[in-house]
């Protein structure tokens, strides 16, 4: 863990990878199939596993050895697997079928995380673990997905107010908010790829419990912006 860092930094990231769980737990509890709420429960055993294997690796300091490796071990061993395990979701009939089911306003809401993670970053920042670009006063301005999306939710699910093309071109920017601070994060971070903020490296992911940002939580935000797309895509309502 990274030394002197103060005590409630790491207790609110850790709360807010808490909450992510519990959140996307009941996105498949809620799921329209019977078949997929079945599976919520061995499906968030699964997470609780990932996330215990994860924090195991970081505290032994297996991602933070070796940075110069490519690619880099946190990309191989935290980052690549959700990704691929996305990709089959989103290519497969009977992912797919689990992807569909899935309730589009509990995943609206989930990016209601975002505000404790972008203020965590921040505070980061101010500890000198990560650059300013990574945060709302630098390139990083996906605190405006958190801060909107219960705004979005309830004007687009409760008060019916907004369409269903709104939401869709919502997802995309959102999207496209995290795929900026995900693309900085990386070329920030000190590995062999590193091609920013070489004053201050993006250090914090290499240690507990940051390491679940990109290991975790951005894969649960990426896979929700793109069922959500995919939903608003080949369904005519919701």
């Amino acid at each position: 863990m990274i030394q002197n860092l103060p005590t409630y930094i790491v207790i609110t990231f850790i709360l807010t990878t808490v909450v992510t769980l519990l959140l996307f737990f009941g996105i498949i509890r809620n799921s329209d199939s019977d078949k997929m709420r079945k599976k919520s429960k061995p499906i968030l055993i699964g997470l609780i596993i990932w996330l215990t294997a994860q924090m195991a690796l970081t505290l032994s300091h297996f991602y933070s050895q070796n940075l110069s490796a490519f690619p880099p071990k946190l990309f191989i061993f935290g980052i690549l697997p959700p990704l691929l395990l996305i990709i089959l979701l989103l290519v497969t009939k009977n992912g797919r079928e689990f992807t569909d089911s899935l309730p589009l306003e509990n995943i609206t809401y989930l990016n209601i995380i975002r505000i404790p993670v972008e203020l965590v970053l921040y505070w980061l920042f101010i500890e000198k673990e990560i650059p300013e670009l990574m945060t709302f006063e630098g390139r990083n301005f996906d605190i405006l997905s958190g801060i909107s999306a219960p705004i979005v939710a309830y004007l687009v699910f409760t008060k019916r107010k907004l369409s269903h093309n709104f939401l869709l071109i919502w997802n995309l920017i959102c999207l496209g908010l995290l795929v900026n601070i995900v693309t900085n994060a990386l070329l920030s971070a000190p590995f062999s790829i590193q091609k920013l903020a070489f004053e201050q490296p993006n250090v914090a992911v290499l240690y507990f419990p940051f390491s679940w940002l990109p290991t975790f939580i951005v894969p649960v935000v990426l896979f929700g912006h793109l069922v959500s797309i995919r939903q608003l895509i080949i369904k005519k309502d919701f």
